[in-house]
């Protein structure tokens, strides 16, 4: 069944969807009871195309049984199971954070590469609470059921914005209880990189083996990398042979015991680990208060609110960083931490841009006969001064539909916008001449002057250094005109509307040729058969990552929805919905420039009957106005 924020599933209403696993997407829902009293959880469903999979539906309905049965701090909670026509889902606790590897991602964007010392040992000893809970849990009779999570890695820890930190997923967990759910010899499962060695020997596996996961996340928390990196094969042979090296050679400042922890947890042979999570989170615990006694869970509730404060502003929140944080955060000896702990905020940020734009001297006229004016400035922050950003970021954030849209429907075309350029379009000629490169500065956010004859000379385009000769360009881009007579030098560039922008004048259609009969008619089919499947393909991908940015703004997580796009532009430089998604989650962060610049792309690449064409032609025109 196709979802949507809003719609009701169950007993559940849809708050935003979250994100889209391999098998499994979730959604933000809350629990409406009685007297208008809400509960918010997470709802893990399972894809349609894997409801008839009887072997990961065992698995789900396995993470259930187990899960249900957890009740910890360290463990997010697991609150009801069941089918919706015939769609399995889990509802688990909500938990107000961010995933351990989003955490690692912003530190190192923000300057810190290696998480802080204290915080990266807080975590571990923190997992450790929570897996030694379940390694030790048992039935009614009191018999050990053997839970192994098996899965640990940064992407199943979450931490919450305050200080909280659980572990999640306990899809491919081996219990004991459940009889004929064993994982065969030979068989691994989970995230190789974070496999143990008797994992990677495709050996049974006891609790030692999330000790030695545990081990690998901190190494990673401290170092900034994984012990070992690779492809498969090279990575888990390093592992069975016990090919790691210790943290200390690629952090010199990591204190000896603590170094020596981690190796222990890193032993190959499990006998010379520590014999369970609880003692490894017990040494680590020691060390922490050890060497820093005043750490605690706000210490990383502070930490988290500093790193992520931009993403909580966006939301409309504000959660405090007290003085006595900024104090105890120096004294961990971090230079990086200490600059971030100084950088402004978000809202000192967007007050000095605005103060800028607004002590900026309002934008010359410069004209030219028989032409409308339009006008110019130093340089093109003008456009973006204070009103750019209540014009194109307003507008911008109110289009974030155009990505949102899970089958977009085709828009008819407006007819052609009337022009209003400052230049004077050529006469036409038979033979056109390569005219003088002009001084004036390509702007940002230009318009587009078509040329009487049919096809722009080639020596025009070749005068754009900016521009690939070889890739035509479909839209808003800039034409130089040619005249009689030179044309004064103007100092500064002129800025042209957006509104200006026409779309091109629609192409003859050519006759159909005949079909080809024989050996290369066929060939011909073959390959528009095999065309028609990969465009096929390619238009699923793109359905797919346009659903998961539309979510993660629903959701306001713009820093992933911006990762997400910035990823579709970077795999696909071709696909002008990516450039689309981007202009709109840079207009909903507040980012005129970034987010015309992506639009503009966008209009270069989209067919001149793209559905969305003229919405974003028309934003940028409005924008222009603003500006």
């Amino acid at each position: 069944m196709e979802l949507q924020a809003g719609d009701t599933f169950g007993r559940y209403e849809l708050v935003s969807w979250l994100g889209r696993g391999g098998m499994a997407e979730t959604w933000r829902a809350q629990l409406v009871g009685a007297a208008g009293v809400t509960k918010s959880v997470l709802i893990k469903k399972v894809l349609p195309e894997y409801a008839d999979d009887e072997a990961f539906i065992s698995m789900f309905i396995s993470e259930a049984r187990i899960s249900a049965t957890l009740s910890h701090g360290n463990v997010a909670q697991v609150f009801d199971f069941g089918q919706v026509e015939d769609e399995y889902f889990l509802a688990m606790e909500f938990v107000d954070g961010k995933p351990l590897d989003k955490v690692i991602k912003r530190a190192k964007k923000a300057g810190l590469g290696a998480l802080p010392i204290p915080v990266a040992v807080f975590i571990a000893m923190e997992m450790c609470r929570g897996l030694h809970y379940a390694h030790s849990r048992t039935d009614g009779s009191g018999q050990p059921l053997g839970i192994v999570h098996r899965d640990i890695s940064p992407d199943n820890v979450l931490v919450s914005y305050e200080g909280q930190v659980k572990i999640v997923d306990f899809g491919i967990a081996k219990a004991q209880l459940l009889r004929g759910f064993k994982t065969e010899p030979g068989v691994v499962k989970g995230k190789y990189l974070f496999f143990s060695p008797e994992q990677a020997r495709g050996e049974e596996v006891d609790a030692r083996t999330d000790v030695w996961a545990t081990a690998v996340v901190l190494y990673e928390l401290l170092c900034a990398r994984l012990p070992v990196e690779g492809p498969p094969q090279t990575v888990m042979m390093k592992i069975a042979e016990g090919q790691i090296p210790a943290p200390t050679t690629l952090r010199p400042d990591l204190p000896k015991e603590l170094n020596a922890l981690v190796m222990q947890a890193l032993a190959p042979d499990r006998e010379r680990r520590f014999e369970s999570s609880h003692a490894f989170g017990d040494a680590l615990a020691e060390f922490l208060h050890a060497h820093y006694p005043r750490f605690s869970s706000l210490s990383l509730a502070n930490l988290l609110r500093v790193l992520f404060r931009a993403d909580l502003t966006h939301e409309g929140r504000e959660l405090s960083v007290p003085k006595t944080f900024h104090d105890e955060a120096r004294k961990w000896g971090e230079p990086a931490l200490a600059k971030l702990l100084d950088a402004p905020s978000p809202e000192q940020i967007q007050t000095r841009r605005m103060v800028r734009a607004v002590a900026k001297p309002p934008p010359t006229e410069t004209t030219q006969p028989d032409a409308p004016t339009v006008p110019s400035g130093p340089s093109r922050k003008v456009l973006y001064g204070a009103s750019a950003a209540g014009g194109l970021a307003v507008a911008g954030a109110c289009l974030w539909f155009l990505v949102g849209s899970r089958s977009p429907e085709p828009v008819a075309q407006p007819a052609p916008v009337p022009q209003t350029v400052a230049v004077e379009a050529p006469a036409p000629k038979v033979e056109p001449e390569p005219p003088a490169p002009s001084p004036v500065q390509e702007p940002e956010l230009v318009a587009e002057v078509p040329a009487t004859s049919p096809a722009e000379p080639e020596s025009t385009r070749s005068a754009h250094p900016t521009r690939k000769a070889s890739k035509p360009v479909r839209a808003a881009q800039h034409v130089q005109a040619e005249e009689p007579t030179p044309a004064p030098v103007v100092e500064q560039p002129t800025v042209v509307a957006a509104s200006a922008v026409q779309e091109p004048p629609p192409a003859v259609p050519e006759s159909e040729p005949a079909p080809k009969k024989g050996v290369f008619g066929l060939l011909d089919s073959k390959r528009q058969e095999v065309q028609q499947k990969v465009s096929s393909l390619v238009k699923t991908k793109q359905q797919e990552v346009q659903q998961k940015v539309s979510g993660l703004m629903q959701s306001k997580d713009y820093d992933a929805a911006l990762e997400a796009a910035n990823d579709c532009a970077a795999n696909n430089p071709d696909m002008p919905e990516c450039y689309l998604m981007l202009g709109a989650v840079h207009a909903k962060l507040n980012h005129p420039r970034e987010s015309t610049q992506h639009y503009e792309t966008f209009l270069k690449l989209a067919p001149t009957d793209h559905p969305r064409r003229a919405k974003v032609v028309e934003m940028l025109g409005k924008a222009g106005n603003a500006g």
